[in-house]
């Protein structure tokens, strides 16, 4: 366990450059945490993950690539990264409204 700890701490914490959501990515996060308040604590890894596809497609992302890049790079400071509806099913929906919510707050952008 400490090796991987300092694996990560050595070679992958100093990688991650989180940004900021642009206007049109605020909407989308905004909408997406609309979403993840009315399901409950328990929902499906599928369930979460339809919804996720949603929103993308509600917003003006060139392509749901693009949507999923931007959580990404706002959330986990890279530009690709889990399988959403698994990662929120797993890591907790409070949690990651949370999470969402210090990202929209600018809490997590690089400097």
């Amino acid at each position: 366990m400490g090796f991987a700890v300092a694996y990560y701490r050595d070679f992958v914490k100093p990688e991650k450059k989180y940004r900021a959501v642009t206007e049109m990515e605020r909407a989308a996060f905004g909408d997406l945490l609309r979403e993840l308040e009315k399901l409950p604590v328990d929902a499906p890894a599928e369930d979460i993950q339809f919804q996720v596809y949603e929103i993308g497609k509600r917003h003006a992302f060139a392509d749901l690539k693009a949507w999923f890049q931007s959580l990404y790079e706002v959330l986990f400071g890279t530009s690709q990264g889990p399988r959403m509806g698994t990662f929120i099913a797993l890591y907790g929906i409070k949690e990651t409204i949370a999470l969402i919510k210090r990202a929209l707050a600018g809490e997590m952008v690089s400097g």
